[in-house]
């Protein structure tokens, strides 16, 4: 068959896309977002460079477009070829069994109107992090929500909570199951890197502070937990701007390295050097950096936005919850807690469960397989592009 992907350029599109390495699908890349190539296999086609202006630049118009973008959206079809307009080139000349779009805010809701033009095509919707779970208290965003999932045909998520969600949200297609995000991981090369790590007292902090991150508020707990975490190193990675200047301007002793300064190998060996690793958002699906940690061997303490950690973490036992990602004596006693079972020597048990757990929910051959099939059950009989 022939499935048209629609993403972001993202690492966890392109180890979904290796699953596929070996079938006999043609496969196709769409740069929904015109950032450019995507670091695929050879044997994907990849359409980028697609975005052309219709007139010249007029002054003004980057203002509009981050000061009153609902105005923009109305014009901009006036300015340059959009999304949909992109897509339905694309469909008049492959004409793809298949549409898979990842995500929902930037590549699903730019091309459903080209989507309700072929109602035929087959669309497969991949919910990703807060797609559905913080988007959906906008007005704005509900309503666009509900008219995409009305249209999609075939959802995969990688939790129960956003199958919920979706079928409160009209969704009455057919649910493919719960997948990670990126698919499986391959446990035989992380666990040569977990076992040649050895472990050091660190701490190691997500640095993620935006509108959904609250890396900040895990700093302020722990600089008042100075004299408790003395025998530790505080390291954090992935750090905005802002995670860096708090610790900056607090004269913290903690180590830091920004957005993109570690390599995704880089940050799995620091968890698997790491004790303890904490995460804490205000939204999120199932977090990729979660379930790292957990294969890597690190305790973790993870904000629980949603009740979705809680589907992989055990409160007190495998790792501890933050039920609340403001309340800094929550916390405070969150990482005060870890601390005393790792003094207890309760951290073991946990990584034995947590082992368990990601070999059981995780292991790249067994996702793979459910991906290839995935992609079998759907019926693609009939004309799709008419």
């Amino acid at each position: 068959m022939k499935i048209l992907l629609i993403s972001m350029p993202s690492v966890h599109v392109i180890r979904w896309i290796e699953n596929l390495k070996n079938t006999k699908h043609e496969l196709y890349w769409f740069d929904v977002l015109g950032r450019g190539k995507l670091e695929t296999l050879d044997k994907v086609y990849q359409i980028t460079h697609w975005k052309q202006r219709k007139i010249s630049y007029l002054k003004g118009e980057y203002w509009l477009s981050k000061k009153c973008s609902g105005i923009y959206k109305i014009i901009q079809p006036f300015l340059e070829i959009t999304a949909n307009e992109a897509l339905e080139a694309i469909i008049k000349e492959i004409c793809p069994d298949i549409i898979h779009s990842f995500e929902m805010q930037s590549c699903s809701y730019p091309i459903l109107n080209t989507m309700n033009k072929y109602p035929n095509i087959k669309w497969i919707y991949s919910c990703w992090g807060s797609d559905l779970y913080y988007y959906q208290k906008f007005k704005l965003h509900n309503s666009k929500i509900r008219k995409v999932l009305n249209r999609i045909n075939f959802l995969i998520t990688d939790n129960i909570r956003d199958y919920n969600l979706a079928k409160q949200l009209d969704f009455k297609g057919d649910f493919l199951g719960v997948i990670p995000g990126g698919s499986g991981y391959k446990f035989e090369n992380l666990l040569v890197s977990k076992m040649s790590q050895s472990k050091i007292d660190i701490i190691l902090v997500k640095g993620y502070e935006h509108n959904l991150g609250r890396a900040i508020n895990v700093l302020k707990a722990l600089k008042e937990l100075k004299n408790e975490i003395s025998n530790y190193k505080v390291v954090v990675f992935g750090s905005h701007q802002k995670t860096i200047d708090f610790i900056l301007n607090n004269k913290l002793p903690f180590q830091f390295y920004d957005r993109n300064e570690l390599t995704h190998s880089q940050v799995l060996e620091l968890m698997g050097k790491s004790k303890i690793y904490i995460g804490n958002s205000i939204s999120d699906g199932m977090p990729n950096t979660l379930l790292e940690a957990m294969i890597m061997g690190a305790f973790p303490i993870q904000s629980n936005p949603g009740n979705v950690t809680a589907e992989l973490i055990e409160n007190g036992i495998n790792g501890l919850l933050i039920n609340n990602p403001e309340d800094l004596l929550e916390i405070k006693m969150k990482i005060k807690k870890a601390i005393l079972m790792d003094k207890k020597g309760k951290f073991e048990i946990a990584t034995e469960m947590n082992t368990a757990i990601v070999k059981k929910r995780l292991d790249f051959a067994l996702n793979k397989q459910k991906i290839i099939d995935l992609y079998q059950t759907i019926d693609i009989s009939g004309v799709p592009c008419e």
